[in-house]
């Protein structure tokens, strides 16, 4: 499994601090540019943005990571709509990638989540060939 190390930003100097955090007072609206061309963001990285200026704002230094869910094979199970059983024997096979913390399965959300587009992609296919 490979990790993506954490990205830590000292705090700003007191003089930037104080201007980011004036800046932010009273307002969520954060205008982006990438490459000269403006994005929206939806609310959810908005709220993140904000937050991390927020800090940045006040001083604090400030760490970035992902996280990324694992699921035990029984959270896994119900939300791809299956047993667990089945669940189990799919990744004895191979079909579906787990990890283990210490005996205990674990597996990525993403995966099952391709797993289930592979599935409907199958099913949109097959009925394809059923309607001709």
């Amino acid at each position: 499994m490979a990790l993506i190390a954490p990205r830590v930003t000292a705090g700003l100097p007191a003089d930037d601090a104080r201007n980011l955090a004036r800046s932010l007072q009273d307002s969520n609206d954060i205008t982006v540019f990438v490459d000269g061309t403006v994005h929206r963001l939806p609310d959810q990285a908005r709220d993140a943005v904000v937050d991390l200026l927020a800090r940045l704002g006040r001083g604090d230094t400030v760490t970035v990571s992902s996280v990324e869910e694992m699921l035990t094979t029984s959270q896994a199970a119900e939300l791809a709509g299956i047993s667990h059983t089945y669940l189990r024997n799919m990744t004895d096979r191979g079909e579906i990638p787990v990890e283990y913390r210490g005996t205990h399965r674990r597996i990525r959300q993403a995966a099952i989540m391709e797993w289930l587009e592979t599935q409907r992609k199958k099913q949109s296919e097959d009925h394809d060939e059923t309607s001709e």
